[in-house]
């Protein structure tokens, strides 16, 4: 007999040599129908994997991450069976989970329409019903690429090469006929998928960069209920009239151009106008908090970029002015504005006295991103950032830390986008150091350092290993969009390497000169990124503080217009954003009309308001109208714009 720790700290005795899901089965008859996978001393593996020693055991269901995930990657292998028992000559790419379901990615010669995302459906279902065992094997790699080969799978083969020089052996999954290379884990049989749908086809690049080849790839999504995939479906449905992509277009607050380019947004007046209040709120509050505004270029030469690492670790990502083999002097635009800002520091000799020094900025930065990553607003090539780098003492590092993420949190919460965020810890990955600057026992040094401050503060967070910047671990305040996608909005930053490329240093009280420690940190993030996210959370009916128009005046026939421009101006006097429509209309058209762009309020004026001076105000939303005057509407709104209320 062996003992099983479970999750619940409790110990039960199982007949040693069975499976995890048959000491589930033992201890309880409900959980392993639930189960998907198992965790075992913390390794998350197959059910089928046979216990030999006393070990933690944790059963996994769909409620969890890990369940959940090998759940969705399992269907994702369904739906490449089927494409190969209908398009035999399909290349398989790849196909993980994701946060809202599934994707594969298969090379066909003609891409696939909706009809064949429904033949798709009803293969897999045929799938499911056959109830197919699902079994891992592994292979010697020179083995696993003949297997591959074989089959005409090049873009395994291409995987398997990779993998093949570390000689370990190469694991595969096998359901009926058909057999997937894979890490695994999966589910134990295809049955155990009661519920899925194909959502979309898309253009993929294999490996997302634009000179491979285009392949075809099919999202997903799958429950272990009808019940629970119907109800995420009605969410997609609402999900996709919130898609800021689709509704900042139509309520005009951005728009893109061919002739411009990919990720290369043109704000419009409404979009622009947002984006400013943005910028002045996050500029004045940290102002408040002791930052101090600097302005610098949008480009330097490449001697800055290899002084902090850019050129070395992140040029691929930056747009290079000039040719370094020909040109004396090579630019390239700024992808952040660190370096620049050190120039600031370095303006004069520094004494301990002088830290913290806090320097922000609203940056105007560029990356080249792949065109595969691009999408409205969320991802671009160029973009406004609200940054800032604060140069600091080693007593000073927690405190100055802390204020940091309360000034983030409470921007979050200002704009009602808090309670949808997660932390994650963003580490290095010791195993690709090429990626990063520093030693390993200054990473350590690093990552123990911003691990005390996140424990000490109690902030829950996941660990993201590989997720660092090359120079330091981070703090990534990571936010959902609509469809359940995740990004990270807001970033900060524990830079200890950095100061000393730089001869960035202060007087210490005992007057050795010492490097800071460098925090980088966003406010509030990318701004174009910002109000995708408010698009999206508000679908378009943004806060009267931060609403393009505030409030428009509708007068009911051409002789109320003297009468509603009397109202404009002293609206506008006031310094809300008001306009009016004095088109020749009937009011039930301007009131709908209205209502669509999502005004806060509506104002109407007709013979009684413009009799006696008052105004008939509907607030959006509501239906009834309230008779008022315009000094009394103009002071509620003002204070309603000054407390920034949510409604």
């Amino acid at each position: 007999m062996i003992q099983l720790t479970l999750k619940d700290g409790s110990v039960k005795e199982v007949e040693r040599g069975i499976s995890a899901f048959e000491a589930a089965k033992a201890i309880s008859e409900g959980l392993a129908r639930a189960a998907c996978v198992a965790e075992i001393d913390g390794v998350v593996c197959d059910l089928r994997t046979v216990l030999d020693r006393d070990c933690a055991l944790n059963i996994l269901t769909f409620d969890s991450d890990e369940g959940r995930k090998a759940y969705r990657h399992t269907t994702s292998h369904i739906l490449a069976q089927a494409v190969k028992r209908l398009y035999p000559d399909a290349k398989l790419a790849i196909g993980p989970a994701v946060d809202s379901g599934f994707y594969y990615d298969f090379g066909v010669d003609v891409p696939f329409t909706p009809e064949v995302l429904t033949k798709l459906e009803d293969e897999m279902k045929k799938i499911t019903k056959e109830n197919l065992p699902i079994e891992r094997f592994e292979l010697p790699p020179e083995e696993a690429i003949k297997l591959m080969e074989d089959r005409n799978e090049p873009y395994k083969v291409e995987l398997i090469k990779e993998h093949a020089a570390s000689g370990e052996p190469i694991s595969f999954y096998k359901q009926g006929e058909f057999t997937e290379l894979c890490a695994g884990p999966h589910l134990m049989s295809t049955g155990l998928v009661k519920a899925f749908k194909l959502t979309q086809c898309t253009g993929a690049y294999w490996r997302g960069d634009a000179n491979n080849a285009m392949l075809q790839r099919v999202y997903g999504t799958s429950f272990p209920k009808k019940s629970a995939l119907d109800e995420h479906l009605a969410a997609l449905e609402e999900a996709k009239k919130r898609d800021h992509n689709k509704l900042g277009r139509e309520l005009e607050l951005f728009t893109t151009a061919d002739v411009i380019g990919q990720g290369l947004a043109i704000l419009l007046p409404k979009g622009a106008r947002i984006i400013q209040l943005l910028q002045r709120f996050v500029e004045d509050e940290e102002q408040k908090r002791g930052w101090l505004l600097t302005k610098t270029p949008f480009m330097a030469k490449s001697d800055l970029y290899k002084i902090s690492g850019h050129w070395d670790h992140y040029k691929d990502g930056m747009f290079v002015l000039g040719d370094e083999e020909k040109d004396n002097e090579v630019f390239a635009l700024r992808p952040m504005t660190c370096p620049f800002q050190y120039q600031a520091y370095l303006n004069r000799a520094r004494s301990y006295r002088d830290l913290p020094l806090r320097y922000n900025e609203t940056s105007t930065l560029f990356r080249n991103e792949a065109s595969g990553e691009m999408h409205g607003l969320i991802r671009l090539r160029q973009f406004t950032i609200s940054e800032g780098h604060l140069m600091c003492r080693p007593d000073q590092l927690e405190d100055e830390f802390r204020k940091c993420l309360e000034l983030a949190i409470y921007m979050l919460k200002t704009l009602g986008l808090y309670d949808d965020v997660s932390y994650r810890f963003s580490q290095w990955d010791p195993d690709n150091r090429e990626k990063y600057v520093g030693t390993e026992e200054e990473w350590d040094a690093a990552q123990g350092m911003m691990k005390r401050i996140l424990d000490h503060l109690e902030l829950p967070y996941k660990i993201g290993v590989g997720e660092a910047a090359f120079y330091g671990p981070k703090l990534d305040i990571q936010i959902k969009n609509v469809y359940g996608k995740e990004d990270t909005l807001i970033t900060i930053q524990i830079d200890p390497m950095i100061a000393k490329n730089f001869d960035m240093v202060y007087t210490d009280k005992d007057g050795q000169k010492k490097n800071p420690i460098i925090i980088h940190r966003t406010s509030i993030g990318c701004y174009e990124r910002t109000l995708a996210l408010l698009i999206e959370k508000y679908a378009g009916a943004f806060p009267l503080w931060l609403a393009p128009e505030q409030v428009r005046v509708l007068p009911i026939a051409d002789r109320h217009h003297a009468a509603a421009y009397a109202v404009l101006d002293k609206l506008k006097a006031a310094g809300l954003r008001a306009e009016i429509d004095d088109r020749s209309e009937k009011l039930g058209y301007k009131l709908r009309e209205a209502r669509i762009q999502r005004i806060p309020y509506l104002i109407v004026i007709g013979d009684k308001e413009a009799e006696d001076g008052t105004i008939s105000l509907r607030k959006r939303g509501h239906e009834e109208s309230a008779s008022t005057t315009v000094q009394t509407f103009i002071e509620r709104a003002l204070a309603e714009v000054a407390a920034k209320t949510i409604d």
